[in-house]
């Protein structure tokens, strides 16, 4: 135990008697650690948010919109629009066997919501009881719109959490009634906030049965069909199986309203599916971009380590003579150097990693909850333990290898050397 304290007090001693050298070396290995670390930690912040971003909008959603068609068969100069209908969801729902679930709605922005103390102008959506299967609605109070509301046409609604300040600014809403141009609807449910910062679109919507809205509020104009609506959003069996789902309802759609299903242009969609595999490619190429800058960066500092420990050990090799004139072993010579390059690297590595957790941690506090589609730079465990021990291993390996070669000398030849 006693002679480990002494090779303990002379690791101390030797880095102390270079504390420039030492210093520097510290800094290397510190500032190579934190740069790999904040770059790929940047990447992992980009990712996430964006997964979450889709998340938010449901899981394996694939939105459809009305579309415009070639007034005439085989004609490609005059075209004409066409709305979906309940009645398309309908056939997709028992015709497309590679579609697991599909629901409708409607949304309108020009309908005034009025409660007893206020007013809003947030959008109203008409939408079936399914529609938080497919689009992500938390709810913070109450409960979403059921089957029994949608069959009996009740008039019910489900407040947005901006909706519900604007309407009833520090009073509760549950049971409370408002009007929405000039029909009375009770409100039954509250969701919680989504999305972050101040993109309030999505929190600043009601939403009420699609039967209900049908009968008071339809889409109005000419030759459009009683039953349109605004949207139809579909989820496949399974991800992997969105492009053959996408082609099993255009041939639906398409049979449905007249056209051939090979006019792509004629429908407007967006497959959330393909968008979340074309960002994880983008930010999977990202992460290899900061990766290999960081790794450029960690090989430089471990270079920086590699040649102050071959200058320090080639300075100390007349040390190394002289101890082993008084009868050092050259196990204990190797285990001196071994300790110091671990020291060195190991608290540098232990330092940067601290101190690139503590930048992270603080960009996570000032970037608060405003962040759009970005989440705070996060410290991954896999680039610390590889950081860390390329570096470690770097400076070990480049402090024993010339001390086993010095220790290795006679005496007098290491007292000679220069």
């Amino acid at each position: 135990m006693r002679a480990l304290v002494d090779i303990f007090a002379q690791v101390f001693r030797s880095i102390g008697a270079n504390k420039l050298r030492s210093f520097l070396t510290m800094f290397g290995i510190a500032w190579g650690v934190a740069s790999l670390l904040l770059l790929i930690g940047l990447g992992e912040g980009f990712r996430s948010g964006q997964r979450r971003s889709l998340a938010q909008l449901g899981q394996d959603v694939i939105m459809m919109w009305g579309g415009t068609i070639p007034a005439m068969p085989n004609q490609h100069t005059g075209m004409k629009p066409y709305k979906l209908t309940v009645s398309d969801a309908e056939a997709i729902r028992s015709q497309a066997a590679n579609v697991r679930n599909v629901t409708a709605f409607i949304n309108r922005g020009d309908l005034k919501q009025v409660s007893e103390y206020s007013s809003s102008g947030g959008s109203v959506m008409g939408v079936q009881a399914n529609y938080p299967e497919i689009r992500t609605i938390p709810m913070a109070q109450g409960r979403f719109l059921n089957r029994d509301d949608v069959a009996d046409r009740r008039r019910v609604v489900v407040l947005g959490q901006k909706n519900n300040k604007l309407l009833f600014p520090g009073r509760p809403s549950l049971g409370a009634f408002i009007t929405i141009n000039g029909a009375r609807f009770q409100v039954i449910g509250v969701a919680e906030k989504i999305g972050r910062g101040n993109n309030d679109g999505d929190n600043q919507r009601l939403y009420i049965p699609l039967s209900t809205m049908l009968e008071l509020f339809p889409i109005t104009g000419e030759n459009i069909p009683q039953d349109s609506v605004s949207s139809i959003q579909y989820q496949p069996l399974t991800p992997d199986l969105n492009e053959t789902a996408k082609a099993e309802v255009h041939r639906i759609i398409a049979e449905r309203h007249g056209f051939d299903s090979s006019v792509k242009d004629a429908f407007e969609e967006w497959d959330t599916i393909k968008s979340e595999r074309t960002v994880g490619l983008i930010f999977t190429a990202m992460d290899v971009f900061l990766g290999g800058v960081g790794i450029v960066t960690l090989a430089l500092g471990a270079v920086g380590i590699i040649n102050i420990m071959l200058v320090t050990v080639t300075e100390r090799t007349k040390e190394i003579g002289l101890r082993k004139a008084l009868g050092a072993t050259k196990r204990s010579i190797l285990t001196q150097f071994f300790l110091e390059g671990l020291l060195l690297t190991g608290l540098s590595g232990l330092i940067g990693i601290a101190g690139s957790g503590t930048l992270m941690f603080a960009l996570g506090k000032a970037m608060g909850n405003n962040q759009m589609g970005f989440d705070p730079p996060r410290l991954v465990p896999w680039s610390a333990a590889m950081a860390m021990g390329t570096l470690v291993l770097c400076g070990v390996v480049a402090g024993l290898y010339p001390a086993s070669k010095a220790a290795a000398l006679e005496p007098v030849e290491a007292l000679r050397k220069e």
